[in-house]
């Protein structure tokens, strides 16, 4: 393998990477991002996800069209670094574009879009409407139950992910109240280890309680 090939060319299926499909629906926003951002750190293209510098400003829009040729091939006017930029940013879009549902594709999809407009218009759509949503993620974190789920880690699983979420939108879920809830929604075979675990003091933390009860 070409020792000068960026570690971004050498990706193939971006779902081997990036499990999580970014729905509307489920806003697993935070996760999604988290995951994203790690990928494109790992492969040298976080630069992507901010905007565009004024060396690379002149790779994109009118201007990259201008500087083709009538075969649509890039003339030398752009230089290697330029093109790669270019390709770059197409690679990383493709990312964006293959980790997110149909619906979100068709919302945010537009004619000479760079890697950031995209993950602009996803940040911002699932943050515009951050109190309406922390509203019923509070709902849904209050109200979650263990008789709700199959297994014991399935229940710690989607409290996690709740709590997660409440981050997400400005309204983060503290170790204190986390581990009450989950104690809280236990059911009656629980009672023993949850009387056990509520008069700990401090409360230990969320993780070390995941581990007493599925065990």
């Amino acid at each position: 393998m070409d020792s000068k090939l960026h570690p971004a060319l050498t990706v193939g299926n971006i779902k081997h990477l990036i499990p999580l499909t970014l729905e509307l629906e489920t806003a697993h926003y935070t996760s999604w991002s988290a995951l994203f951002q790690n990928h494109c750190r790992a492969y040298q293209v976080y630069d992507h996800l901010k905007p565009k510098s004024a060396l690379t400003a002149s790779s994109s829009g009118d201007k990259t069209d201008a500087s083709k040729t009538d075969t649509g091939k890039p003339s030398a006017a752009i230089s290697d670094a330029d093109a790669l930029w270019i390709r770059l940013d197409a690679i990383v879009l493709q990312w964006i574009y293959g980790t997110i549902s149909t619906d979100l594709l068709h919302t945010i999809l537009a004619p000479g879009q760079t890697a950031y407009d995209a993950w602009t218009l996803l940040a911002n759509l699932f943050r515009d409407n951050k109190n309406a949503r922390a509203v019923q993620l509070q709902q849904e974190f209050s109200n979650i139950r263990l008789e709700s789920f199959p297994s014991m880690a399935a229940y710690c699983q989607q409290i996690k992910l709740l709590s997660d979420q409440l981050t997400g939108v400005d309204a983060p879920v503290d170790n204190h109240r986390l581990v009450l809830q989950l104690l809280s929604g236990l059911t009656e075979q629980y009672e023993s280890i949850s009387t056990i675990l509520q008069h700990r003091e401090p409360l230990p933390d969320f993780n070390e309680c995941r581990s007493r009860l599925t065990m």
